[in-house]
């Protein structure tokens, strides 16, 4: 078990965490939140029927670890591909609203990824998802990997956040690498199953169990995490962070060293946008400083405040110095 760091530590990373630029290169998604009640039945087909109170949206995807690095403090730059659209119109409004810097979204031509979730009585009824998830074009591709170069350059620490949506091409993951290491800065990598293997010598790589059991077509026994150095070196990255939900995470170094994270959640409301939480806090923490370990105790105890919450939500440096605190006292009056 990774031990948890001190309070001063914390509140130290956290503060030069602020002060860090992130550039985040991903899929973005607008989020759409339809919430209403249920009081019958259709009588044109046996489902229930939805009268809508409210419409909300939010920043989805790779925009919602763009929002969480602003609520951090940090200074984002987001790279990704959005349609000439309302979805893509809205995204840009609602990434500059927040003081994200938008000149690295790329106009392509077709729709904006738009989720949009129907919810009754605090339950998810149905999503309806309206994408096109192949590749970019050529064209495409070079222009968002001048994108990239630029965001780059200038950052402290690079995220890649892929949810098999297109934007992560091998050209722009190459790009991204290359342009990370000529400025010496950490790779943070939320990957899906496509080029799943493209990321040799990425800082923290962080699947689900799972993606990782899928992409190396066997079972991953966490009982004996001892096995795992083995998928790391088969990656060929320097940290493999596993992300196991209520139980918490396994973060695994090149050196051989093996940690277990142990979840800090006190309620868990809504799973959703919990892992971009997570890299949005691995990636300004070691911005700032914060070894593989800290940053993952403190990614930790992040993803334990937005689980709490409703939908895609951000969590504040100040949040996160609050759930330390309470686990403390919970900890040391259990003691």
């Amino acid at each position: 078990m990774i031990e948890t760091i001190s309070r001063d530590r914390l509140v130290g990373i956290l503060e030069a965490a602020a002060d860090q630029r992130v550039a985040i290169v991903g899929d973005a998604m607008l989020d759409v939140y339809l919430q209403g009640d249920v009081e019958r039945i259709s009588p044109e087909a046996p489902v229930p029927v939805v009268r809508v109170r409210e419409r909300r949206l939010a920043l989805g995807g790779a925009a919602n670890v763009a929002q969480n690095v602003v609520a951090i403090g940090a200074t984002c730059e987001l790279v990704a591909a959005i349609g000439d659209d309302e979805g893509g119109r809205l995204l840009t409004e609602m990434l500059a609203s927040i003081d994200a810097e938008t000149r690295g979204l790329v106009a392509v031509g077709r729709r904006t990824t738009t989720k949009t979730r129907v919810i009754a009585r605090s339950q998810q009824m149905v999503r309806f998802d309206e994408e096109e998830d192949g590749e970019l074009s050529e064209a495409d591709v070079a222009r968002v990997v001048e994108r990239v170069r630029t965001a780059v350059e200038s950052a402290d620490a690079v995220v890649l956040e892929d949810y098999n949506k297109g934007l992560l091409a091998p050209a722009v993951i190459g790009a991204a690498m290359e342009a990370a290491a000529l400025v010496s800065i950490p790779v943070i990598v939320d990957p899906k199953y496509k080029n799943f293997f493209a990321y040799r010598g990425a800082t923290v790589f962080k699947p689900n169990r799972r993606e990782l059991e899928s992409a190396l077509g066997a079972e991953v026994d966490i009982a004996h995490p001892e096995a795992l150095p083995a998928s790391l070196k088969k990656l060929g990255v320097e940290h493999l962070l596993l992300t196991l939900g209520e139980q918490g995470m396994v973060l695994i170094s090149d050196d051989g060293e093996v940690g277990r994270v142990p979840t800090t959640a006190r309620e868990v409301y809504d799973v959703v946008g919990a892992g971009d939480t997570v890299t949005a806090y691995l990636a300004t923490t070691m911005a700032a400083g914060a070894t593989a370990a800290e940053a993952s105790v403190i990614a930790n105890f992040a993803a334990g405040v937005e689980v709490g919450k409703l939908g895609a939500a951000t969590v504040t440096a100040d949040e996160v110095i609050d759930a330390y605190d309470a686990f403390h006292v919970v900890r040391d009056a259990v003691v």
